[in-house]
């Protein structure tokens, strides 16, 4: 009977991180579609007509949106742990993540206000959900196997994007880039549903003396007032900002630097995003396995070297006289613009690898620092230094791309963000690995 129960629980507890996980699958079709590949460079083209001002509103819409998530979500996560509502929270910002979404087919050339309000909206949506998806993590998996879950979450989420590419590229095929838009959110609705139908959320039955508002903002700032009994995990949180700032920046940049540098064509981009996409779905997994095995700590820090030899190889690539660049066409007799493409693939490859692990393995770190009643509170402080991070380090490589005319300078900064980021987390201290039986 005992052995009857104990295998009917863990036939639940993989349902339930199955489910868990196909939200990720879900949500990264907004992701590839609409952040990174089609929608941006929709706006640049069509909304805003080629114009450099483009790119001004682009990092406009995109900083609003990311200073909004980050203010509120601390307050959203307080008010979910008071009264557990993450999951109506959650269906709430998806919501708006997927309407906002489908509404980008309407836009069209010249209305860039129009756009850039939707695109707001989708990306507060998007964001703000991931505050409460990611606090699920403590609750369907044991200390333990926190860094696989996460990491299967990480992975089935780049399945997702290749996914969603595949059936996106018919329209990409016929130049119907604005039909993807609504196939995104449709992508998005479908496979989030089981979350909201399967995964339970233990409500409170509780009377508030005030709006949720007040009693979220009184819970942070608490919090904010007691973070001295929580100095290893703000230390955490401070080492986090820096590192995922190189993580943020390549997301928002790699396209662009490919284009604009390299000049890929959009053929070209297309088969770079796979090889980025197919990378991290392995190097999700394989380091959430690893994590499990040496401690999450070593796994980030294993991964942060791989992101500073990717951006030093970027660097003495992506130039016709860079110094690997001339000695490998004179070894290979390639021309130099052609090897600087092929090693472009070869940094996605990397980039890819990691790109996935660095985030899910700090996700799984998170989980097992976070005191349990406190999870979604401390996991929108997570997002508060996350979605941060997204405006700063993308301001830094514009500024220093503008200031010496040259992206492949830029990337340099990148590296300094990882050094710090893993210097500080070199003094954080990880708890002991719990029993394995």
């Amino acid at each position: 009977m005992n052995l009857f129960r104990k295998n009917n629980f863990e036939e639940e507890s993989k349902s339930k991180i199955f489910v868990w996980t196909l939200f990720d699958f879900a949500n990264t079709s907004y992701s590839i579609v609409i952040v990174t590949f089609l929608f941006a460079v929709y706006f640049k083209n069509v909304v805003a007509d080629g114009k450099p001002i483009g790119d001004f509103y682009w990092s406009l819409g995109t900083s609003i949106s990311m200073l909004i998530t980050a203010i509120i979500s601390p307050i959203l996560g307080a008010i979910a742990d008071f009264s557990a509502g993450k999951k109506r929270l959650l269906l709430f910002f998806t919501l708006l993540c997927i309407v906002a979404t489908s509404l980008l087919y309407f836009v069209g050339a010249g209305d860039i206000y129009f756009a850039l309000l939707l695109f707001i909206l989708a990306n507060i949506g998007f964001e703000a959900g991931l505050v409460f998806y990611d606090s699920f993590l403590p609750e369907i998996a044991k200390p333990k196997n926190y860094g696989r879950v996460s990491g299967y979450g990480f992975a089935m989420g780049y399945l997702g994007s290749l996914t969603v590419l595949a059936l996106a590229f018919p329209f990409i095929s016929r130049n119907m880039i604005k039909e993807t838009f609504p196939l995104a959110s449709l992508f998005f609705l479908v496979f989030s549903i089981p979350l909201f139908i399967f995964l339970k959320d233990n409500r409170k039955d509780v009377v508030p003396d005030r709006s949720y508002i007040m009693i979220g903002i009184s819970r942070v700032v608490n919090t904010i007032k007691n973070l001295r009994y929580y100095k290893n995990l703000a230390l955490f949180l401070i080492a986090f900002f820096f590192y995922i700032e190189g993580v943020n920046t390549v997301i928002y940049f790699s396209g662009n630097y490919a284009s604009t540098t390299l000049h890929f064509s959009i053929q070209e981009l297309i088969i770079f995003f796979l090889i980025v996409q197919t990378t991290a779905i392995f190097g999700a997994v394989l380091f959430g396995i690893l994590s499990d095995s040496i401690g999450q700590k070593k796994a980030i820090i294993i991964s942060l070297i791989i992101w500073i030899f990717t951006i030093l190889l970027a660097y003495f690539t992506s130039a016709e006289d860079a110094f690997l660049n001339k000695l490998f066409s004179g070894i290979w007799g390639i021309a130099p613009t052609e090897l600087m493409k092929y090693s472009f693939y070869t940094v996605g490859l990397l980039a890819g690898s990691v790109m996935g692990a660095t985030q899910s393995t700090s996700r799984s770190l998170m989980s097992a620092l976070v005191p349990m009643d406190k999870k979604t509170e401390f996991f929108g402080f997570f997002s508060l230094f996350g979605k941060s991070s997204a405006i700063l380090g993308p301001l830094v490589f514009g500024l220093v791309s503008f200031i010496t005319a040259s992206q492949r300078i830029a990337i340099l900064t990148i590296i300094g963000f990882f050094l710090i980021g893993m210097i500080i987390l070199f003094f954080v201290k990880e708890p002991p690995k719990t029993n394995p039986i």
